[in-house]
């Protein structure tokens, strides 16, 4: 082996040693940098010529070590595992957190909610069919009557300012998917560059797949890496992002919830109009949202609404009032159309039309039967009490399949969000193992080319002397 070759095979070792230095450090720096991947230097031993020469042999040892690149250490299918988990856990705990939120609109059980205030109409109906010429016990039938509407109004409002809250979010998450995206398709461009000029850019693709990862989550994207280092991603089977070109979505629809029937929310491509379906994510979670849950609930709402009205008033108008007169319907809509929980108000308002008789000579004041016959509506069949508990159940039930979904998805990705840290991770025991070793081997390097030095300066200056 030539001397001289030795010495280059030594510095070659000194810079590969020094940049596997670098890169450990590089590693040890961004131990806490959130979205970091660990890098690692790949080396490549460097032999002869394979070219042979006229009467020359050359030495397949000399060569010494080269850097070939310095990748990110990923796996793309814990990655692409990642992406999927991340993905349903955000649809999953949106949608539990939306179940809590319509639980806490209906305040159910409670002494506030509908169905208490449901008993203490009744109670006030059985009072008056015990005293049906008093006229304070009049004023609380009204009185109580007039709460239980407030509180279905309530109850309405608290589902429709769930629905706004939810579409404004939804809009400035189109605004966010929109950039993003336009943020992924100049870091291709930038990574696709870097690559063909030799240039570094894992740093580049870190931030990028931070912002897929973000994607996943708000809108349920998904993403394929390119040979060239871009990476194509999809938004409900369709291309979001190709390379260094974006697309847009835009929002549409019903901004209030008594609009949706007519004009349901809808996500599509900017560019032709055409649907875009989410699977899951965030954006998904709110689709089902404002064109599910909350016109379901509301719907089952203005249910109990129409048929408090129509059971109440259908008694009432066969009874007489105070002054003998036939009763009149006791809820009414403010609106003039059909009732609703929105709508829902106490026709009358003077306690002597209270009709409590179903005698009309006795004028509502001896006679108290129509009175008792409304009472008992709450132990009807398919009256407003059963059909509200029936609401409630099915509600209960739907918010706790909710919560135990997203309970067992947060444990699935926190398991795969694990493996994706013990592979791509910081581990400072490791790269203080790894600093150690390129330290030896950067020292042994360098007595090898102090070895060499001592053996020139014996030829050059101590031979034949």
């Amino acid at each position: 082996m030539s001397t001289f070759s030795s010495l280059s095979g030594a510095l070659s070792a000194l810079y590969s040693q020094q940049r596997g230095m670098d890169v450990t450090g590089q590693n040890i720096a961004n131990a806490n940098t959130d979205g970091y991947s660990r890098q690692r230097v790949d080396l490549k031993s460097v032999g002869g010529s394979p070219v042979p020469a006229m009467n020359s042999l050359p030495d397949p040892s000399s060569g010494g070590v080269t850097v070939t690149g310095v990748e990110r250490v990923q796996d793309a299918f814990l990655e692409a595992r990642g992406r999927i988990e991340h993905a349903q856990n955000s649809y999953l705990a949106d949608q539990n957190q939306v179940f809590t939120e319509v639980q806490q609109a209906f305040n159910e059980p409670s002494d506030t909610g509908v169905q208490a205030q449901l008993s203490d109409v009744w109670s006030a109906w059985h009072d008056l069919a015990n005293n049906p010429g008093d006229a304070s016990v009049r004023t609380q039938v009204l009185s109580r009557a007039t709460t239980l509407s407030d509180t279905l109004h309530s109850t309405h409002d608290s589902l429709s300012s769930l629905f706004s809250t939810t579409r404004e979010q939804f809009d400035a998450y189109v605004t966010d998917v929109n950039t993003t995206a336009g943020q992924i398709a100049k870091l291709n461009a930038s990574i696709v560059q870097a690559n063909n000029a030799g240039l570094p850019a894992n740093d580049l693709s870190d931030q990028r797949d931070q912002l897929v990862m973000h994607l996943s989550e708000v809108a349920g994207a998904t993403a394929h890496v390119q040979t060239d280092g871009s990476a194509s991603v999809y938004l409900g089977g369709s291309s979001l992002v190709n390379g260094g070109s974006a697309r847009l979505i835009a929002a549409s629809g019903a901004t209030r919830l008594d609009d949706v029937a007519a004009t349901p929310v809808t996500l599509t491509w900017a560019d032709n109009g055409t649907a875009v379906t989410p699977q899951s994510g965030q954006m998904a979670s709110m689709l089902q949202t404002m064109n599910g849950a909350l016109p379901h609930y509301s719907a089952q709402l203005d249910g109990v609404a129409a048929n408090l009205a129509a059971a109440v008033n259908a008694v009432h108008t066969t009874g007489y009032d105070k002054a003998g007169n036939a009763g009149q319907p006791f809820f009414v809509s403010s609106d003039g159309g059909p009732v609703t929980a929105a709508t829902i108000m106490v026709g009358i308002s003077n306690p002597d039309e209270v009709a409590a008789s179903s005698d009309p000579a006795a004028g509502g004041t001896l006679d108290g039967t129509n009175a008792d016959a409304i009472a008992g509506i709450a132990s009807s069949v398919g009256g407003p009490d059963q059909t509200y508990r029936q609401l409630i159940a099915d509600l209960g039930v739907a918010g706790q399949t909710a919560d135990r979904q997203a309970g067992i998805q947060s444990s699935l990705m926190n398991a795969v969000d694990s493996a994706r840290e013990a592979q791509s991770g910081v581990n400072l025991d490791e790269e203080m193992t790894n600093l150690i070793t390129y330290q030896r081997a950067y020292q042994a390097a360098a007595r090898v080319m102090s070895t060499i030095d001592a053996t020139l300066d014996t030829l050059i200056n101590h031979t034949g002397s």
